[in-house]
């Protein structure tokens, strides 16, 4: 009995960040990640045509939908940014996610899936909830994943809170 699409792409995505997680980001091959989800690595080429694109779409996954919640705009990014911090810190969400901007530097295909499927949904939510306008939004996603992916690559470890504080009061002012 063939397996239901959701089940599959659910348990390729869990295969994938376990793998990036255990083998970093270069040595996560689509051929490993296969291996550990049990399937032909045809099947994860069928539904994303790179390494790259099976990446950004497991980062969507399990990013979910952003916390855009509070009275304030400061404390809108306030939970915003506690949540892309933890989110970040997650096993082999971190290696993940810096791994697939580096490739998209040199990849301008992989550039437009970023873009278009893991930047822009939470680009718009943001616009919308706070009432900014794009290139504000943009700068603030430049600026919380930049820091948050520069300490994890710098330390190996996510943020730690103290920190998350002090970037959100550094974004708030």
């Amino acid at each position: 009995m063939a397996r239901p699409r959701s089940g599959i792409d659910a348990e390729v995505f869990a295969a994938t960040l376990k793998t990036v997680h255990e083998l970093g980001y270069a040595r996560a091959t689509v051929d490993r990640i296969a291996a550990e989800a049990g399937i032909a690595k045809t099947t994860i080429y069928r539904r994303w045509p790179s390494k790259g694109a099976l990446l950004t779409a497991a980062l969507v996954d399990a990013f979910g939908p952003a916390p855009l919640t509070g009275a304030s705009r400061t404390e809108i990014l306030a939970t915003a940014i506690r949540w892309i911090a933890a989110k970040i810190g997650e096993p082999g969400i971190g290696a993940a996610f810096a791994g697939v901007f580096t490739d998209a530097v040199n990849d301008p295909e992989l550039r437009v899936i970023l873009s278009a499927q893991l930047q822009d949904p939470y680009r718009i939510a943001v616009e919308k909830a706070l009432g900014l306008p794009e290139r504000e939004v943009l700068f603030i996603i430049d600026v919380v994943v930049g820091t948050l992916l520069h300490r994890m690559g710098m330390t190996g470890e996510p943020m730690a809170d103290d920190d998350v504080e002090a970037l959100i009061t550094l974004v708030t002012k």
